[in-house]
């Protein structure tokens, strides 16, 4: 899946990833309603609207990146019907040739492991029936219980030819407190960096990048910079890009020399575009053609930051 993730990339001259992480409060009046008069003020109905948002913004620019990314817990704090429409969302993303990154974040051991791995990459036993669970091409993964945590990830990457992207410096500004933390004199972001890029040898896709990649968050350059060096073979996921502050000129150490090697996030930044002073004009109604001009302009951003390198 690595390899289908860089030939979109290449396809689309965009190293983007949409965030689908949406908020009640970023979906529009007229969607809200209408699913609220069909199904009620109730966690069905916000689920549909939900549903519906994401749709029309999955239309609306399906052609001009690779991938997005669903925050699963955006759909999970509505329930049953919040993940039945997280799982629609991956089926439709992937019917419209999109390469999804489950943005689920599991870390456990054993066969709480195995599970997790099943239920987003993998397949799961169902008396003679082999099924998929909710079937995404990526899933985020956190790497605080070790390889135990891990390893059953790779093995269903190598099964099934998927990946994931580990957690090594996240964007958040308290990321610090763990994981800037030195480590024999060594910050510990660094230290997983190395173990990333060490199971990733295991886990090679048929060109250069491995199928483990490493989330590193737009906010940190200079970390950005560190472990780029760390993980030659790595792709990386650069959350952080637009409403938290990260710039095109930020991200010109996430890519290798070849051009590849990174790709970059943005959620509210491009589904809830229309809310910003620069897409107002598109109003609520045109809330998805505000994601579109806002995808472009990322595209734009990013590509002449890497021009001017």
């Amino acid at each position: 899946m690595i390899d289908r993730l860089i030939e979109k990339i290449k396809s689309t001259n965009a190293p983007i990833v949409v965030g689908l992480d949406p908020m009640l409060k970023f979906v529009p009046e007229h969607i809200l309603q209408k699913a609220f008069r069909e199904y009620g003020e109730t966690p069905e109905g916000a689920a549909e609207a939900v549903w519906q948002y994401n749709k029309g913004i999955v239309d609306a620019i399906y052609d001009l990146i690779p991938a997005v990314k669903p925050q699963i817990a955006m759909y999970e704090q509505f329930g049953i019907p919040g993940m039945e429409v997280f799982q629609r969302t991956v089926a439709y993303c992937k019917e419209k040739g999109l390469v999804v990154i489950g943005d689920v974040k599991r870390g456990d051991i054993g066969s709480t492991s195995e599970a997790y791995a099943a239920a987003h990459l993998g397949k799961v036993r169902v008396g003679s029936k082999i099924c998929s669970g909710f079937d995404e091409d990526f899933a985020t993964v956190n790497p605080y219980l070790g390889s135990d945590g891990v390893r059953p990830f790779l093995k269903v990457c190598d099964e099934e030819k998927k990946g994931i992207f580990v957690l090594v410096k996240t964007s958040n500004p308290s990321s610090g407190e763990f994981q800037d933390r030195l480590v024999d004199g060594r910050p510990l972001y660094e230290l997983v960096g190395e173990k990333v890029a060490e199971w990733g040898k295991e886990c090679m896709g048929t060109g250069s990048y491995s199928r483990v990649g490493a989330v590193v968050g737009a906010t940190y350059p200079e970390q950005g910079r560190i472990l780029r060096r760390i993980m030659p073979e790595t792709f990386i996921l650069v959350p952080g890009y637009g409403a938290q502050g990260g710039k095109g000129a930020d991200l010109v150490h996430f890519f290798n020399e070849d051009g590849l090697g990174a790709i970059v996030n943005s959620s509210r930044g491009i589904i809830a575009a229309y809310r910003q002073e620069q897409y107002a004009r598109f109003g609520e109604q045109g809330y998805a053609d505000a994601a579109r001009a806002a995808v472009e302009a990322m595209r734009e951003d990013i590509a002449a930051a890497l021009d001017r390198r």
